[in-house]
């Protein structure tokens, strides 16, 4: 039995093969679509989304998991384990953390703790996976919940968007507002800092974009050991593959995962997104 189980929201988007390996419990967003809901990653894949997305005149918006949902999640995970450990995104960005508060409070009596990843996608995908393996080795509660913490300053996220439109709909623009009506043909290079979104540069082409994501990238590991590296991307398979080439022969990750954005995230992001996620020791 592990003592502590882990549990995430679905904008981390682990791939299924490494969330069943780790036994990750996942509780997915809500996405609204006119008068139809759907439950992110499960009744709406990332193809479907994408494609429903460039045409659909009708903006989708997102919800967070309730607390309902974690509570069904909690008691499930308490089947098998000792202890919950909950790690969920950025609070700047959702009302997840509140979900997975208020979810915890209605259960005094087991142990449960809540983190804010203070990010998403696989950045916070690795914060899980490093948990639920210090949790396979017998670490308590406690000492599982601290290790994330401490993880959470040495993971990143960066990315290019074709449009900063789906930001700006969402309220999610951060501090990518200042490249709000600038030259439509720049292509915005964005990270999350501090559980926000923020501006790192404008750059003229989406390629230059890319290089420019895998140069910061480099800036920001140079010299950490034990790199794991993802990509992220929306509908951008061809793109995000290169870019994981290149940056896996340039920086010697010990992990590399090919991993989309879940139709959550890229409700706000749009189609076309790619960007890197990244934890070192």
């Amino acid at each position: 039995m592990t003592k502590t189980a882990i549990v995430t929201d679905s904008t981390a988007y682990i791939p299924d093969d490494l969330r069943a390996r780790y036994n990750i419990h996942v509780a997915p967003q809500q996405l609204i679509w006119g008068t139809e809901t759907f439950r992110d990653g499960i009744d709406i894949s990332p193809t479907q989304f994408y494609q429903r997305l460039r045409v659909d005149k009708v903006n989708p918006k997102t919800s967070q998991a309730s607390p309902g949902a974690f509570k069904e999640l909690y008691e499930a995970a308490l089947k098998e384990a000792d202890a919950v450990l909950a790690i969920v995104i950025s609070s700047k960005f959702s009302q997840t953390f509140n979900s997975a508060t208020l979810a915890k409070a209605d259960m005094p009596d087991a142990q449960i703790e809540v983190v804010d990843s203070q990010t998403t996608a696989m950045a916070m995908g690795f914060l899980c996976i490093a948990a639920a393996k210090a949790a396979a080795d017998g670490k308590s509660l406690a000492d599982v919940k601290k290790l994330a913490e401490d993880n959470i300053a040495k993971t990143g996220v960066a990315f290019v968007v074709d449009t900063l439109d789906y930001l700006h709909r969402g309220g999610r623009i951060g501090g990518a507002q200042r490249f709000i009506g600038n030259v439509l043909s720049m292509k915005p290079v964005l990270q999350v800092l501090d559980g926000r979104i923020e501006a790192l540069e404008r750059v003229r082409t989406k390629k230059k974009a890319i290089d420019f994501v895998l140069g910061h990238l480099a800036d920001k590991v140079a010299g950490k050991p034990n790199l794991q590296l993802a990509t992220l991307h929306a509908d951008a398979e061809a793109e995000a593959r290169e870019l994981l080439d290149a940056a896996s022969k340039r920086l010697n990750p010990v992990e590399t995962v090919l991993a989309q954005v879940s139709p959550v995230v890229g409700t706000h992001t749009g189609p076309g997104t790619v960007g890197l996620a990244w934890m070192t020791d």
